[in-house]
């Protein structure tokens, strides 16, 4: 299945939660945090203006991404999870 998300939402793929601490322990799934980074599957075309205008998108595909604590909307998509979410609730892009 394709999702192509509408105007200025995006659809993210959340990296996985550390398993191991960097002190070297084992972390159960009770305790893992849901990281707040992610990579970028798929993006709208951008927010439309009150003057009809279109505005575009400041991030793209293939993006990494750091996002709010509450950002998006959980979706699961040929039984892998995503996350749908206004480009507003993207904080910042990670550069490499």
């Amino acid at each position: 299945m394709k999702i192509r998300p509408l105007a200025d939402k995006v659809l993210v793929k959340r990296l996985e939660a550390k398993t191991i601490t960097d002190g070297g322990i084992v972390l159960p799934d009770s305790a893992k945090e849901k990281p707040q980074q992610g990579k970028i599957i798929s993006v709208g075309n951008g927010k439309i203006l009150d003057d009809g205008s279109v505005r575009k998108m400041q991030v793209k595909k293939g993006d990494l991404v750091l996002f709010t604590s509450y950002a998006g909307t959980d979706v699961e998509i040929d039984s892998a999870e995503y996350l749908i979410m206004s480009e507003s609730d993207i904080m910042a892009v990670i550069e490499k």
